[in-house]
This record gives structure tokens, sequence and C-alpha cells, in this order.
């Protein structure tokens, strides 16, 4: 547990330390299961949305709007937004707000007792805004990227808040377990509503309606499913007194901007936990960007570029299995990383990235292929991204959880920014969705250094918490 030990390079006397408030309730079973069920909920918005349907569905409207790569939006000499670049430029727009939003945001839940209730607020209205992409249709592919851009700023900001639960309601021994367990049935209950839309889209005709409206119904699903799905964590997830104490000078409303300089001066003084960071965000926005090109990559190359339709039930079919697949890869990488610990793990898996933008720039070429590539993708997916954020959290000092994580969030699941603005640039400029996934390789093989040069138990340590093996060493040591 946080401050119930105390680390090697620490001198503090363990008589002195205390239990924060916040901690003398965890490891609790159904808090955890409250918790893990928000990944079950909104596993559909990133699954049904950002990686199967959304970005093809767009392009093709935006194709049907102004021609193949024609021009949707000009930005003069900064250059032009086309048809096939749209959908990664709305990603990159609405990462570009969370920059300025998210660290704001982080700040305030670690000053209030809100966190629960702004996980609520920001749930909902991004719940709200998916359920609106059932009204795209041709002709409103701009409606369509702005109610993206706001249904993807509002899943960062609730997940900001879900993230900085984990240290609260962990000890450090068992994060990987729980984090690993939360991705692993967020990707389960994506692929079960994935599995009932690849019904709905196949059997589109029987149900008497077109495969574009099928598309459109299972992207309400999305929005249906999420917020139906967090009504259990929000009846299991306990309301947290506040980390920190608001200054008497400040305010809620202020706290946030000005905490930001704050917690920026924090981590330049853990230069460790700064460099993991800086790392996992490389990698990350390029494991982002892959995801949330894969259905465009796969559309165009496989059957638009040679003069046919995407069929929508081969895409969800692809991303059905990535779900299903992905729910073992989780728990294989935790017990990779039980072996041969977290650190190794991702660096193993940012391998196997690498490998896979190689495979698909240079062999893919037909639907068998695309299927190996998805298998590859589903065994590494849930694990660099469970243990990324289990190790992170260790790294974060007490009280100070929501800050951190609002700065991570910038790259976590469904969102990404650097990555998609190159992805866009590289396939406006050569109109080649293959050299833009090639691009990407810098992402992984820059964050795989930074990862491999960074001490990251020296990180855990400055920022006053445990190793697992050092709470596992201590919970023997008192119960022999």
């Amino acid at each position: 547990m946080k401050n119930s030990v105390t680390p090697a390079s620490d001198n503090q006397d363990e008589s002195a330390l205390h239990l924060h408030p916040v901690h003398r309730d965890i490891n609790n079973r159904r808090e955890i299961f409250g918790w893990i069920m928000y990944d079950w909920a909104n596993s559909a918005f990133y699954t049904t949305v950002v990686g199967a349907l959304f970005g093809d569905y767009l392009t093709y409207l935006a194709q049907r709007a102004v021609g193949e790569n024609g021009t949707v939006l000009s930005f003069g000499p900064l250059g032009a937004v086309t048809a096939k670049s749209l959908s990664t430029f709305a990603v990159s727009a609405s990462v570009f707000l969370q920059i300025f939003i998210l660290p704001i945001l982080g700040a305030l839940g670690d000053y209030s007792d809100l966190k629960k209730r702004l996980m609520q607020v920001f749930c909902y209205m991004g719940v709200a805004a998916t359920c609106s992409l059932f009204f795209l249709q041709e002709g409103w592919h701009l409606f369509g990227a702005a109610m993206f851009i706001f249904a993807n700023v509002s899943y960062g900001a609730s997940i900001v808040f879900y993230n900085a639960y984990l240290p609260e309601i962990t000890t450090e021994d068992q994060r990987d377990k729980v984090s690993s367990r939360g991705f692993a049935f967020g990707y389960l209950g994506g692929g079960l509503l994935l599995a009932l839309n690849l019904i709905m889209v196949q059997g589109a005709g029987l149900f008497g309606m077109s495969k574009l409206m099928a598309v459109r119904l299972s992207l309400l699903s999305a929005g249906i499913w999420w917020g139906g799905f967090a009504v259990f964590t929000f009846s299991l997830l306990k309301r947290r007194p506040a980390p920190r104490k608001l200054p008497k000078n400040r305010s809620y409303l202020t706290i946030g901007f000005t905490e930001i300089g704050s917690t920026f001066k924090e981590l330049l003084r853990l230069r460790y936990t700064l460099r993991y960071l800086i790392g996992y965000l490389t990698y990350n926005d390029g494991i982002q960007t892959v995801i949330g090109a894969a259905g465009v990559f796969l559309g165009q190359e496989l059957f638009r570029a040679r003069g046919m339709e995407t069929p929508p039930s081969f895409l969800l079919s692809i991303f059905l299995m990535v779900q299903f697949v992905a729910f073992f890869g989780a728990l294989l990488f935790e017990r990779i990383a039980r072996w041969l610990g977290t650190k190794s793990a991702i660096i193993i898996s940012l391998v196997i990235w690498a490998g896979i933008v190689i495979y698909a720039y240079s062999m893919l070429s037909t639907m068998n292929e695309a299927w190996i590539m998805g298998g590859l993708i589903a065994i590494v997916l849930g694990g660099s991204q469970a243990l990324s954020r289990s190790l992170f959290s260790r790294m974060i000092p007490e009280g100070r959880e929501a800050s951190f994580f609002g700065i991570y969030e910038v790259s976590e699941r469904g969102t990404s920014w650097i990555g998609p603005l190159v992805f866009s640039i590289v396939v406006a400029r050569t109109g080649s969705y293959r050299q833009a996934l090639l691009s990407l390789i810098f992402f992984f093989i820059a964050g795989l250094l930074i990862l491999l040069f960074t001490d990251t138990n020296r990180a855990v340590h400055e920022a006053g918490n445990y190793l697992p093996e050092e709470i596992e060493g201590k919970a023997k040591a008192e119960s022999s």
C-alpha cells in the first residue's frame, strides 16, 4: 500500500507514516469490479466508433461530397484537410483540445471530492455526442467530424478521472492485475457489441434496412452501451475525499489553471517519471494511430484502390476478432510482466508493434493477410496499454493522481495527436496509406529506446512509492 513501507532509498521513520484517508478502503472487490465495468462500458466507443466504423464511414461520405481526395477544409498556406485525411484530422483536433483541457481537469480532481461527479458528467456528454452520430449521412461529414471531436474530448476527460482511481483502490502489487483485467474485460465487452453490430450489418437486408443505416445504428448502439453499463460503475465506485486541501486563496474554478505549472514543476523534479512519460507518449501515439487508421487503411488498400466498395462486415469481423483475442492477450502480458517484469513486457510488445507496421507496409495485400495483421495487433494491444498504465500509476506522488493522469491521457486509448497528424500529412501529400503507416515506425522505435534507458524502479522510488515485490515482501514479513 502506498506509504505503508519505506523504499530502500528513503530514511523515513516507518512509525511516523500514516495512511491517507483515501486509502483506508483499498483492494475492495466490489469497487474494483465497478472500476473494471467502466472499461467494459466505454470500450464500445473505442472499438465500434474509433476503431471499426467511424473513420471509414466518414471518409466514404467525404469522398462522396468532394471526390476521392478532394479538399474538405482549406487552411491556406498551412495546408488542407482532404477527404482521405478528414478522419485522422478529427482525431488530431480532438487531442489538440485535450492538451489544454485534461491537465486542468486533472488538477481539479486532486483538489476536490468531485472526481466521481466529473467522471459522470463527461461520460454522459460523450454518450450524447456518440449517439448523435446516428444522424451522420451524405452531406453531413463536417457535422460528423465535429461530433466525433466532442465525443473524443469527453471520453478522454472521463478517462482522466477513471485512471486516477486506480492508485486509490489498489495497492502497488495489484496494479498490473487490475489494470490488465480492466483492459481485458473492456475488449470482451466491446467485442460482444461488435458481434451484435456484425449480425446487424451482415443481415441488413433481412432487417429491412440498408448497410449504411446498419452502420449508423451501430454508431448509436456504441453510445447506448457506454452510457448503460456506466451505471454499474457509478453505483459501485465510491466518492472519495479530496487528496489535497484547496489553498485558501484559490477556488475550484481557478485551481485547475494555477496548478498546471506546479504539476509540470513536479514532473521536472521527478526526472525518471518524466522520461518514462515522454517515452509512453511517443510509442502510444503510434499505437493509437495504427488503431484509429486501421479501418481506413484496410478499406482503401484492399478495396477502394481496386475500384470496390469496402464491405462494412469485413471491417467489423476483423475488429471483432481483435477484441476477443485481445482479451487473452492482455491476460497473457500480465503473466509475462509477472515473470520478466513490467518494463520488459512492455518492451517485448513494442518490438512486435514495429514488426506489425513493417508487415502492413511491405506484405499486406489480401484479406487473409489482413486477418494475420489483426491477430498480431490483438496479442499486444491490451498488454502494452494496461501495463503502461499500471507502471505509470506507481510513479505518481500521492495526491497528484488526477493531475498526472491528465497529462498521461493526452495519448491514452482513443487519443493521440502527433501520430494522426503525421499520418494525415503523409496521406495528403503522397496519396499513399502505406507510406503513411510506415512513417509510424518512428514512434515505436523512439519510444522503445526511451523506455529502455529509463530506470523505472528509480522513478517509482523517487515518487515515494514501492515496487510490487517490496509490497509482497512486507506482507509476507507481517504474516510470518
